[in-house]
C-alpha cells in the first residue's frame, strides 16, 4: 500500500481494519509493541544472504574471509558454529556484542596467565 496516496486518515483507517481483522494471538502481539509502533506496511527484512555487517561483508564472505587465515580447513562442527554465530552476527550485531567483549576480555585474560588455546 503507497501511503502517499492516501491521507492519513485513511491509512489509520485501514490499520484499525486490519488490527481488528487480526487473530487474538496476533493482537496481543501488536499490543505488546504498542498499536501506535505498529506498522502494518513496514517491508520486508533482506533475505541473510544478502544482509551485511557494519563493514558490508555478508556472513558467507567473512566466513570465507576468516578461513583463508587460518591456513588449514576446520572441522564441520567449527564450521558450522562459526557459520551459526556469522547470521547472529550480521542479522544483529547488538545481540552478539556481550560475546565478543567477554571473548576480548578472556583473551586478554589468558595472556596475562601465559595460557594460549592455539
Amino acid at each position: 500500500m503507497q501511503e502517499a496516496m492516501y491521507t492519513p486518515e485513511q491509512v489509520e483507517e485501514q490499520k484499525r481494519m486490519m488490527y481488528e481483522g487480526m487473530s487474538p494471538r496476533r493482537r496481543r502481539f501488536v499490543d505488546r509493541i504498542g498499536y501506535e509502533n505498529w506498522d502494518p506496511y513496514q517491508a520486508p527484512f533482506d533475505p541473510i544472504d544478502i544482509r551485511t555487517d557494519r563493514t558490508g561483508h555478508t556472513n558467507h564472505q567473512l566466513l570465507h574471509k576468516y578461513f583463508k587465515t587460518l591456513g588449514y580447513i576446520p572441522d564441520p562442527d567449527y564450521m558450522q558454529t562459526l557459520s551459526e554465530f556469522m547470521v547472529l552476527l550480521v542479522m544483529n550485531v547488538e545481540k552478539v556484542r556481550p560475546i565478543l567483549e567477554f571473548s576480548d576480555w578472556y583473551n586478554a585474560l589468558l595472556k596475562e596467565h601465559g595460557i594460549s588455546l592455539k
